[in-house]
């Protein structure tokens, strides 16, 4: 489990310096106005694409295999979105980080709060079903000011940066556990916490079992959620954060509890999953996380999808 962390001389290192740069400019960067913040990230998204040849060929990939009935000009605007998006999600992380709770609240507004509270009556623990929206850590700041949270991560190789984000994110939340902590994220599920956890990337085959996502038969699916849910049983509430159009802010969707998901069977958990998880994709698509290796992972004797 890991608290907010004291700063170290260490991280005055001049190997820290270019990092220390980035992340000034970025606090500073975020003062601007919103609307402009939002002119601005959707620039820097669309100037990336020259650079990140490929994550651009990765997000194309993904959805030619999840929708392979969308025309190519309509995927094209898709992908140009979706790195417009990107651009926002880095400015959305300095304003997660930066931003004070009163500018949070300015452009955030939750509908489901009631959901919530009646999930955790008793002091019931919550399984928050995440998904990675580019808007990620601007949505787990909005959160935690409704319902403090504990959260799955993988620890940043960058000490600067792995400070710089758990202090961010320690701003309106409790603690961070290592994605691989599973014991941790039982223990906190029995004594009543609410913790995020994210079902939808790809994780490897250690752990994972293939089932469909939207075009794509056999997609590695984590048992983690399978898991959590058979241990600990925690009501498990989806919650995401969905930009608005044209720079309107965001709405933070706290969805009423899953009902009826299968704990005795992996393959049918891991099924219903990724139904609820391409529901709540499809509210956005355009702001999902298309760069990722999502099909990486291929049952013993499949080719690969990249």
């Amino acid at each position: 489990m890991t608290h907010p962390k004291k700063f170290q001389s260490m991280l005055l290192h001049r190997r820290y310096w270019l990092t220390w740069f980035g992340l000034v400019l970025l606090c500073l960067l975020v003062q601007l106005p919103y609307p402009l913040l939002h002119r601005l990230g959707k620039w820097i998204g669309r100037f990336s694409m020259r650079f990140l040849k490929r994550r651009v060929f990765i997000t194309h990939r993904n959805l030619e295999l999840c929708f392979p009935n969308m025309d190519k000009a309509q995927r094209e605007r898709k992908v140009l979105g979706n790195f417009e998006s990107l651009g926002m999600g880095l400015i959305e992380t300095g304003m997660a980080w930066f931003w004070p709770d009163q500018r949070i609240n300015r452009w955030c507004k939750a509908t489901g709060i009631h959901h919530l509270k009646i999930a955790q009556k008793n002091q019931q623990g919550v399984l928050v079903i995440g998904v990675h929206f580019l808007s990620l850590e601007l949505g787990g700041r909005a959160m935690g000011m409704y319902q403090p949270m504990m959260a799955m991560y993988r620890p940043h190789n960058n000490k600067l940066i792995e400070w710089a984000q758990t202090k961010g994110r320690m701003r309106s939340n409790k603690a961070m556990l290592d994605r691989k902590d599973l014991r941790g994220m039982v223990r906190a599920l029995k004594r009543g916490e609410a913790v995020w956890f994210a079902p939808d990337q790809d994780y490897g085959p250690r752990g994972s079992v293939f089932a469909p996502l939207f075009a794509v038969d056999q997609a590695a699916t984590t048992n983690g959620t399978f898991m959590l849910a058979r241990i600990a049983k925690p009501t498990l509430l989806p919650v995401v954060l969905i930009r608005r159009e044209k720079g309107r802010g965001y709405d933070l969707l706290i969805q009423p509890a899953l009902k009826d998901y299968p704990i005795t069977d992996q393959l049918a958990a891991a099924t219903y999953m990724n139904k609820v998880l391409e529901k709540e994709i499809m509210r956005a698509p355009e702001q999902y996380m298309w760069l990722h290796r999502r099909f990486k992972t291929r049952p013993f004797g499949s080719p690969p999808l990249y």
